[in-house]
């Protein structure tokens, strides 16, 4: 068994979710509940799958998503939850290096390596025997509640993860279900329909399911070679070899599982989305003064009202990052007032640098130039401006992706409302698609 790096909560994932903090050791906090602290949870995701359905050479869990492994978003969605003391992952020798590499790249927490099986229930039974009381030179202690999870379904919620180990506590298993979609029908040997399904008394098995240790390890232990190499639902053993009946749990509508090439396009859709949900405005500026970024940052407002819009100056940035009240915004845009220089810009790429938000997300940058065309010679503008290509090349190495923007200032209310309404454009554009076509380029409002 290979341990992956010790330590606490990983970073959060954008979007609704139920916060707790961690102390160095990884426990919850005074303000968790009492059940919570007293129980002591782990998570095994089988990752040995080749991804056949997929069609590509890759296994699933490793093709990437913004240039990330599917895995890692999955890693995530356990690792930051703080009442889950150990997470053991069961994957193919040929991979095991490439999930090293995963888990110290991203900074995943509290992560175990175990050798994958043959099947997904052998993988699983792997996993559960990594956290048995009896194993020999192991770091991992035997928990009272196991969560399994499958590794591509990457955007499991704390409060469903808490719903199911509750129930599995009081019931002995509990799995995540959600409404049938379509209508399952049985065919005859022949190739006829034998019968249908009553779409309305039946559900759809998902993931995440939670266990008492003891109950699910018992029954993989009596499972036979052929449920073993065939079966493909874990309550189901837990009924059949020790007579518990799971409870059921409602699932939330985005725990379906990433099978298809397509649905790595939905998933890259869903993340983007929940990254693109804050905008961090950064201008140099007195509170008294009359200062045109306030009116981008008024527009951005308006025309983006579903999306949380904020300002600040460059030292608000710099402890704010610190005292991690940017953990969630992936979105910054810097307003330089008649120049063409980067000196503000740079200082913020800087900081975002040192920051490492940008480990497990892109961070969008985009440099917002007001400038009179009129007051200096417009070479000279446009030579400065593009050393943003350069920049832009440099940054892209650290995940964050720079664009600028040109606005001519000052001109009447009503031109600048329109290049101020284009720019907004520009920006909410770059912002949602990431487009690389965007790094380094200087486009005008």
């Amino acid at each position: 068994m290979e341990p992956g790096p010790p330590g606490a909560c990983g970073p959060a994932e954008p979007g609704p979710r139920l916060r707790c903090e961690c102390g160095a050791d990884g426990a919850a906090s005074a303000s968790a509940s009492p059940r919570r602290r007293a129980l002591a949870v782990a998570a095994v995701l089988p990752a040995g799958g080749s991804g056949e359905r997929m069609g590509v050479a890759t296994p699933k869990q490793f093709c990437p998503i913004l240039e990330r492994p599917l895995i890692s978003y999955t890693l995530q969605a356990l690792d930051r939850v703080c009442w889950i003391k150990d997470i053991v992952v069961a994957v193919t020798g040929e991979n095991l290096e490439t999930m090293k590499e995963i888990i110290q790249r991203y900074q995943h927490k509290r992560i175990s390596l175990v050798e994958a099986g043959v099947t997904r229930h052998r993988s699983i039974f792997n996993g559960l025997k990594a956290l048995a009381e009896d194993q020999p030179d192991s770091k991992l202690s035997k928990p009272e509640v196991v969560i399994i999870h499958d590794a591509v379904r990457p955007f499991v919620e704390e409060d469903v993860l808490l719903k199911v180990i509750t129930a599995a506590k009081e019931h002995g298993a509990a799995g995540a279900t959600r409404p049938l979609v379509s209508t399952v029908i049985s065919p005859s040997a022949d190739g006829h329909l034998d019968h249908s399904l009553d779409r309305a008394r039946h559900r759809a098995s998902e993931m995440p399911q939670a266990f008492l240790y003891d109950v699910i390890y018992a029954a993989y232990q009596q499972c036979s070679d052929y449920d073993l190499d065939f079966g493909t639902e874990c309550l189901q053993l837990a009924l059949k070899y020790c007579h518990i009946k799971a409870k059921l749990v409602e699932g939330s509508p985005d725990l379906w599982k990433v099978t298809y090439k397509r649905d790595l396009y939905a998933a890259e859709s869903i993340i983007k989305e929940r990254i693109s949900q804050q905008i961090y405005i950064v201008m140099k500026t007195k509170e008294d003064e009359e200062h045109v970024g306030h009116h981008l940052e008024e527009m951005l407002k308006n025309e983006l009202n579903h999306v949380n819009v904020t300002s600040g100056s460059l030292c608000h940035v710099g402890k704010d990052l610190q005292q991690s009240t940017l953990e969630q915004c992936f979105n910054f845009v810097c307003v330089n007032v008649l120049t063409s220089e980067f000196e503000d810009t740079q200082k913020l790429l800087n900081m975002l640098k040192e920051s490492n938000l940008s480990i497990l997300y892109p961070v969008v940058v985009i440099s917002v130039h007001f400038l009179d065309y009129k007051s200096v010679p417009f070479d000279q503008k446009m030579e400065n401006l593009m050393r943003i290509r350069e920049l832009a090349k440099e940054v892209k190495t650290k995940n964050i992706l720079l664009c600028g923007l040109l606005i001519c200032y000052p001109q009447d209310e009503q031109k600048l409302q329109d290049s101020l309404r284009q720019g907004v454009n520009i920006i909410a554009t770059f912002i949602k698609e990431r487009n690389s076509g965007f790094i380094g380029q200087l486009l005008v409002a």
